[in-house]
């Protein structure tokens, strides 16, 4: 794929911007590490975004119902720091979604399409990409952190669950995607 320029297009018509290259995987997950240091000797704790939803999930709780909220032994932790504005997490995932839109823009990444193989359609990603999510949550719940809080936060301080954590989900993942995904992408 070449990259046009205004100078060398023909006239009239439209450039498209072509997107930068990929960072290094190995250089970026090194970044990260940086990060997740970062975050111990500033904040004193580490990454993931669970917390973040269920401080928003408990807030909106207690609106609707204070009674129910503040019974809950789930959501009565996370109340116990107030209004999700004041909690950690919640400003890490704000941080992040926007941090990652600057990074995109900037790359020349950033549009509004629906990634999905030759054999299935926007509708059936759609779902599939909901009915995934959903799931995941659920699961983060259970394993008391997602996937970025066991595996980044849980396996730097050697965590014994986080560490079987990820070994059980790279397994699943591709044990499922051999079984049911490669059709709907090769």
């Amino acid at each position: 794929m070449s990259s046009m320029t205004a100078a060398n297009a023909p006239a009239g018509t439209a450039t498209k911007r072509v997107p930068a290259p990929y960072w290094n995987p190995y250089l970026a997950g090194f970044g990260l590490g940086l990060v997740l240091l970062a975050a111990y000797l500033i904040a004193g704790r580490g990454l993931g975004a669970t917390g973040a939803f269920s401080s928003v999930a408990a807030w909106l709780a207690n609106l609707i119902s204070p009674e129910h909220a503040q019974a809950s032994a789930v959501h009565a932790r996370y109340l116990e720091s107030g209004s999700p504005a004041t909690a950690w997490l919640v400003w890490l995932l704000a941080g992040s979604f926007i941090g990652a839109g600057v990074s995109g823009y900037m790359a020349g990444r950033t549009s509004l399409t629906i990634e999905r193989g030759p054999s299935i359609t926007d509708n059936q990603r759609l779902v599939l990409a909901l009915v995934g999510g959903i799931i995941a949550g659920v699961g983060a719940k259970i394993a008391r952190g997602c996937t970025s809080g066991q595996a980044l936060t849980g396996a730097a301080v050697l965590n014994a669950g986080s560490l079987v954590f990820m070994g059980a989900v790279f397994v699943a993942g591709y044990a499922v995607a051999w079984l049911f995904a490669r059709k709907e992408w090769l």
